[in-house]
């Protein structure tokens, strides 16, 4: 098993003008995973791996905001091959690379696709999609993108 690597601190995803501060992100008490509380900036699922360790690393992203667009706006944009790159506190950095973008009903992502550990350092990043539900306030979807 890989040893333990430093906190991710800043994710740059140069394909979508990405480049954002990451913060570490708790589960509520259902196990979900408690969006940012900032727009501008990304976080990082605590209770995993740390992007670049074994497993799947998960960061999350607002989408849009009552304002305007949030930081993975442009997140579809992403394509197979694309560049993530996740500076680490040490000074290092994971690099990942996009194999492919899916969306799903909020209340049907197959979490062992999703979350469950391939081979090696994996990363999803998550945002939401779809149509909007105002009466509840929420996207119907989540989009995910898929790398290694």
């Amino acid at each position: 098993m890989a040893a333990d690597v430093a906190n991710p601190v800043r994710l740059r995803v140069p394909a979508i003008g990405v480049s954002t501060r990451v913060t570490p992100l708790r589960l509520d008490a259902k196990g979900r995973l408690v969006a940012p509380e900032r727009f501008d900036r990304v976080g990082w699922n605590k209770a995993g791996p740390e992007p670049g360790e074994q497993g799947v690393a998960v960061i999350a992203g607002h989408v849009d905001s009552a304002t305007g667009p949030a930081v993975f706006y442009r997140l579809r944009q992403l394509r197979k091959g694309d560049r993530v790159h996740v500076d680490r506190a040490d000074g290092s950095t994971a690099t990942f690379v996009v194999g492919r973008l899916a969306r799903y009903p909020k209340s049907r992502i197959p979490n062992k696709e999703v979350y469950g550990s391939g081979r090696g350092a994996e990363l999803r990043l998550i945002t939401c999609g779809g149509t909007f539900d105002r009466t509840r306030r929420s996207y119907r979807d989540n989009l995910i993108v898929f790398a290694r």
